[in-house]
């Protein structure tokens, strides 16, 4: 990890609906997949509203709709695992999908020594593979995903926290969390943090 010069600033981004627009079916594929390869069990995300829903929850929703028990930890890790291999291999080219004038910001935040990370979702590998294939992984120094809390407020502390451990914040700190969805903005106020939210998701 580089050493990096103290800031005042932290801005934290949530990626689908608020970086990108829209990422294409393969992040919902690999779930579906994944379920099948490890649990044996046929699912779908069909019916479940997943926007603003962390990827374990989703799973977790895909086994009760098809009729499957609730998986233990183990199960649940192993299906996680094979989700984000399953996606690493197959994410497209998402440069088109990135949402106007989140490049210039992220580059612009980068220049001006603020830290920059991500709040999401996505599983840490498909998180970072979505960034890769679309140009934003140079711009963000680190992330809380899916598999490291229970909720989308959980990460954002857990974000802030690691911040604050790595010695790259200084008070009087201003951080921010920009998100497309509710859960987003109920992230931020549960952290104190102030909340920007964006119109580019599916919540008007």
């Amino acid at each position: 990890m580089p050493r990096y010069a103290k800031s005042r600033v932290l801005v934290l981004f949530d990626i689908d609906g608020t970086l990108l627009s829209r990422s294409g079916p393969h992040h919902r594929q690999v779930l579906e997949e994944a379920i099948w390869q490890v649990a044996g069990v046929r699912s779908t995300t069909d019916g479940i509203p997943v926007q603003g829903m962390l990827d374990g929850d989703i799973l977790q929703c895909m086994l009760r709709q098809a009729g499957a028990a609730e998986a233990a930890p183990e199960l649940m890790l192993a299906i996680m695992k094979k989700a984000q291999a399953l996606y690493v291999r197959r994410c497209p080219d998402l440069r088109e999908k990135v949402c106007p004038g989140a490049p210039q910001l992220l580059e612009r935040l980068a220049a001006e020594g603020v830290v920059v990370g991500l709040v999401t979702g996505n599983l840490s590998r498909i998180g970072w593979r979505k960034m890769t294939q679309a140009g934003l992984r140079p711009h963000i120094r680190y992330g809380a995903f899916a598999e490291q809390g229970a909720t989308r407020a959980e990460l954002a502390g857990l974000a802030l926290a690691e911040a604050r451990r790595r010695e790259w914040l200084e008070a009087p700190t201003v951080a921010t969390l920009i998100g497309d969805h509710p859960n987003d903005i109920l992230a931020a106020r549960a952290n104190g943090l102030r909340s920007v939210a964006v119109g580019t998701g599916v919540v008007p």
